[in-house]
């Protein structure tokens, strides 16, 4: 308390020495009522300081500062105001009447914007003989004269106001103990900021962590069916290992597909290219691609790959890219459906040896008519033809999947 005692009184020296030649109004009445009036204010600021170390956000710093800096400085009102890039924003208040609360001016209309800007403290006892002050905005207000006092003045990022209702020229007391007050709040201010950003770090891990969880119990259940459908249609144990790592490969790229668009939505047609890789990609003339832009979550994105692929496998193992003059075509588009605006994506195969229905359905049939479909609360189709097999899936559109703004149909 001695300390900053003695730190005010030598800065009242400074200021007395910066501020020579103002009009100053001192309250002189007796040594004795002056010396009380130090003690409170002092009382006060050291308050004021210690209130503003517990505070963690920029709202809860400017509630501190507006009232504590309108008892320190005897004055009818007090602003808090925030830089907000090239404007200046009345965050708060505390006054006999209503100022300005909540809005935004530009830093080269307001006095709190030209203290920041110049990094000093003004002092104005006639607020409508100054030209800096916007008179049409303080008229329907109470203010007649102010002090503006900015918070870190080498590189300010916020403003303290305090106003009075009568013209005065606030002490030189009144201007110490303000900027003693900013000083603090600058400090404040970025402890609220860095305790926002560390909060934020904590929540975005524990979101990724859960997320994590949530991916690896969803990828480990996905294993798990695929092994079991995989093992109960295989007929033999070759069968079997060759279809279960067919499948986990499939499964394995559409998760590095995810992992490059970080695992947000990802378009249908990069899904399409991911399933093909492995036989040549859409770059291979055998296929063809054509359908506008659709958006789809990561689920929907790994179970429409999944599909695709064991389509893809089945017209390289039995179906048209068995010979040299087959052909795959992939359309999609948007249509109704029941008055319903679904996707509709058709999957054909022409070119290849004849097509007979399959004596028993296995893992790779059921996925097909069953699980993206049902997925979906769409539908899908198995079609066989001597001519080639054909696949069609309708689902309606959804937050699941959804038209992009922009359309993509390559040629």
């Amino acid at each position: 308390m001695l300390h900053l005692a003695a730190t005010l009184a030598g800065a009242r020296v400074a200021w007395g020495h910066a501020h020579a030649g103002q009009p100053r109004v001192l309250n002189v009445a007796n040594a004795e009522r002056s010396e009380q009036a130090d003690h409170a204010a002092l009382i006060t600021l050291v308050e004021t300081i210690e209130a503003l170390s517990a505070t963690r956000t920029v709202e809860d710093v400017a509630a501190v500062v507006r009232s504590a800096a309108r008892r320190m400085s005897g004055a009818d009102g007090v602003c808090f105001v925030l830089r907000d890039g090239d404007q200046c924003w009345y965050l708060d208040e505390d006054a006999i009447g209503p100022m300005w609360k909540g809005q935004r001016f530009p830093m080269t209309a307001c006095i709190s914007g030209w203290a920041m800007l110049h990094g000093q403290t003004v002092v104005i006892p006639d607020i409508y003989a100054d030209d800096r002050i916007p008179h049409d905005a303080y008229r329907p207000t109470f203010v007649k004269s102010l002090v503006m006092t900015p918070v870190r003045p080498q590189d300010p990022i916020a403003a303290i106001g305090a106003y009075w209702a009568v013209g005065q020229t606030p002490s030189p007391d009144t201007v110490i103990r303000l900027e003693a007050m900013a000083r603090a709040t600058a400090a404040a201010i970025e402890n609220a900021r860095l305790y926002a950003s560390l909060n934020e770090a904590l929540e975005r891990r524990t979101f990724l962590l859960r997320e994590l969880d949530h991916r690896v119990k969803n990828t480990l259940a996905s294993v798990q069916s695929i092994a079991r459908q995989t093992l109960r249609a295989a007929p033999s144990p070759a069968d079997f290992t060759d279809s279960f790592e067919s499948r986990l490969m499939g499964l394995s790229r559409a998760h590095e597909l995810l992992t490059r668009q970080a695992w947000g939505r990802t378009d249908l047609r990069d899904v399409l290219e991911t399933a093909l890789q492995p036989f040549g990609g859409l770059a291979d003339p055998r296929f063809t691609a054509r359908g506008p832009a659709i958006a789809l979550t990561p689920e929907t994105a790994v179970a429409l790959h999944m599909t695709l692929h064991e389509l893809m496998v089945n017209a390289a193992k039995h179906g048209a890219l068995t010979a040299a003059s087959g052909q795959v075509t992939v359309v999609w588009r948007i249509e109704d459906v029941d008055g319903v605006p679904s996707l509709a994506l058709d999957w054909v195969e022409r070119g290849g040896p004849p097509v007979f229905v399959p004596k028993r359905q296995g893992f790779g049939t059921k996925l097909l008519e069953r699980g993206v479909a049902r997925d979906l609360g769409g539908e899908a189709k198995l079609t066989y033809q001597p001519k080639g097999l054909s696949y069609a899936l309708r689902a309606p559109l959804s937050n699941r999947i959804a038209a992009s703004a922009t359309s993509r149909v390559p040629a």
